[in-house]
């Protein structure tokens, strides 16, 4: 999809425009919301993000790409939900349903079940250990080693300087290390 294109029917307030942004976008969001928050609010931080890009499509410049800017401000509704949840002492809660069903639909292997079991365990691991990341640290290592976001994307999107963003990704890289050795010691 032309970028250009979306943007201009954005701001003409097309219908079809509106539909393209949830469906290329709303994944993205929810993803980032996901890692940045670790909680069940993904499906509100996804319908604020798209209402604050809706309210402030006409303002848009086009000074950085639009997903930059989207990201942007996801992180800005992620973070305005930190402090909501600091406020109020909040506990973060992460409810997955349905999930198991998957599992049952076709008999496995013993070990097709040996190697899912160990690649459950491991996602696992590095999910707990990502859970007692900062929340910068989180979003840091998602956008860079799952998303695959340039640093200057990241930059952009964060609104720091490069330098910055590698230092700290590579720290947070290391504090994840560190999480998932003393896992392994104590495991």
């Amino acid at each position: 999809m032309n970028e250009k294109l979306l943007i201009d029917a954005l701001k003409k307030g097309q219908n079809w425009a509106y539909e393209v942004l949830y469906r290329e976008y709303a994944p993205k969001i929810g993803s980032i919301a996901k890692s940045f928050l670790n909680s069940d609010d993904v499906d509100d931080v996804v319908q604020d993000v798209i209402i604050r890009v809706l309210k402030g499509i006409k303002k848009f410049r086009g000074d950085s790409k639009l997903s930059t800017w989207i990201y942007r401000i996801t992180v800005n509704v992620c973070k305005d939900y930190l402090q909501r949840y600091k406020r109020r002492n909040e506990v973060f809660t992460d409810f997955q349903e349905g999930e198991e069903d998957e599992y049952y639909l076709q008999p496995k292997s013993s070990e097709d079940i040996l190697k899912d079991s160990l690649l459950e365990i491991t996602a696992e691991r590095v999910r707990m250990a990502l859970e007692k990341l900062s929340p910068e640290d989180r979003l840091l290592i998602k956008l860079r080693d799952v998303d695959d976001l340039s640093y200057e994307e990241i930059a952009n999107i964060l609104q720091k300087p490069v330098g910055t963003i590698k230092s700290r990704l590579h720290y947070a890289r290391q504090r994840l290390r560190k999480i998932l050795e003393e896992g392994e010691e104590n495991g």
